[in-house]
Order: structure tokens, then C-alpha cells, then sequence
């Protein structure tokens, strides 16, 4: 079984690291990655099998990032690793997602292992609603040396320029790094794909309008900016339209 351990703090992977070399064949790390980001990517560019995965963690944290692994062709099983107590971790038992209290034990990780199973519908509904309890939807952005959470919300839309995707909020404009495709995995109810390179938040979409080149713009609460539409997603556009009248 091939395992990547996801958190960030380096004592914590190499604890975990040390407990599955313990353990021996057929367990073995392949990959490391400390924020939920870095795993899914990781998660993307190789076989994995397991994901040992920190909840709170800059950036992406563990439950965006479990909740984007679900959605991968082959998406691994996913064990939480947390310092949260047992009661708020109720909804993960019932059904059946496993998690790791910290400090961990060798046995209890062994156990673990050997009944992970990929998340199935029911335990990702339990994944969201206690993603729900514990913070609401939210992006992170670099702020003054440090991390900004910016609530989605409050966010208006998403647009790419380069390595860069600015996004337009009630309260200005800030840079992240995240791609517009992690964004979409991560909010896939939420956002809208209205061009290869922008994202609107369904809620604030108010209406379309008429460019002179013959294409179209949307107008979004909260903005005066015109974001273009592409031919491709134009129908799901008014889709959502239709469906707000």
C-alpha cells in the first residue's frame, strides 16, 4: 500500500513516517506534502493508495483537500490525523471514516491502515457538514507576510493573469496562488466557469449583457467590472439565470 503522509509539521511526518517503517511491507511512504494542496497534486502526479492527512493546515486545509480527493477517477482512502477530541469528530465514526488522534500510537495506526477505505457518498456528506462546523467556506491569501482567510461569501470572482489568479472580493482585490481548477474541485456548487480563465460565485450573478463584438458579459453584485463570457460556457450561464427567475 502506498501512503503519503500530508501536514505541516516536519516532527509530525517523520513520527508517522518512523510508525510505518515499524510497521514494514506492505506499507510504504512514497510521498510527503505539507498543506492539502500539495497533497491533491501529489495525489494527481502518482499512485497513491492512502493519505494520512492533517486537518488543520495552511492554505488547503485537510477536509478541502479530502473533499477534492473524492472527486479524483481513483481517489485514495483517507485517514484524518488530528488533535480535535472525539466528540467533534462524531459524524467522521459513524460513518466509518477513520481518524488518528494525536500523539499517535503504533498499534492504533496499524489498525487504521489495515481498514481504510475510500471515501464513499455518505462519508463525504459527513466530511462537508463537519467541514461546515468547524469553518465556513473560505479561501486563504498572503497578507502582510502571513495568511489572509477571505470568506467565500464575501468573494465575487476569480480571475486568472499568468501564475497569478486575482480575486475580487468586498473588500478589494488579493493574489493567490491556487489554480482556477483546484478552485472549482474545491467549490464545485459555489462557482461558475464562465472563461478559461475566470470564475464567478453563482449567488452574485445578476444578469448577462451584449458586448459590441457580438459576445456576451456578465453583471455581478457587488462589481461593476464586465467579465466575458466564452461561447462554450454561455449556455450554462443562462442556465443558472433561468433558474434565479
Amino acid at each position: 500500500m502506498k501512503i503519503l503522509i500530508a501536514d505541516d509539521e516536519v516532527h509530525a511526518r517523520a513520527r508517522l513516517r518512523s510508525l510505518i517503517e515499524e510497521i514494514g511491507p506492505p506499507y510504504r511512504v512514497v510521498a510527503e506534502a505539507d498543506n492539502g494542496r500539495d497533497a491533491l497534486q501529489r495525489c494527481r502526479q502518482e499512485e497513491v493508495d492512502l493519505v494520512l492527512m492533517d486537518i488543520r493546515m495552511p492554505g488547503m486545509d485537510g477536509l478541502e483537500a479530502a473533499a477534492a480527493l473524492a472527486g479524483l477517477p481513483t481517489p485514495p482512502a483517507v485517514i484524518f490525523v488530528t488533535a480535535f477530541d472525539q466528540h467533534a469528530l462524531a459524524a467522521f465514526e459513524r460513518q466509518a471514516v477513520d481518524y488518528l488522534l494525536k500523539p499517535i500510537r503504533r498499534e492504533r495506526l496499524q489498525k487504521a491502515i489495515e481498514r481504510a477505505v475510500t471515501l464513499n457518498r455518505p462519508q463525504l456528506q459527513a466530511l462537508q457538514a463537519l467541514q461546515g462546523q468547524q469553518d465556513a467556506d473560505y479561501i486563504s491569501v498572503s497578507f502582510r507576510g502571513g495568511l489572509q482567510r477571505i470568506p467565500l461569501s464575501d468573494v465575487i470572482y476569480f480571475q486568472a493573469d499568468h501564475k497569478y489568479v486575482t480575486v475580487c472580493h468586498s473588500g478589494g482585490e488579493a493574489l493567490l496562488e491556487e489554480s482556477l481548477k483546484s478552485l472549482e474541485e474545491r467549490f464545485p456548487r459555489r462557482l461558475l466557469r464562465i472563461h478559461r480563465n475566470a470564475l464567478i460565485v453563482r449567488e452574485r450573478l445578476l444578469g448577462l449583457k451584449r458586448l459590441g463584438a457580438g459576445g456576451c458579459a456578465v453583471s455581478l453584485a457587488g462589481s461593476g467590472a464586465e467579465l466575458e463570457v466564452s461561447r462554450r460556457h454561455l449556455p450554462e450561464v443562462r442556465k443558472l439565470l433561468r433558474g434565479k427567475v
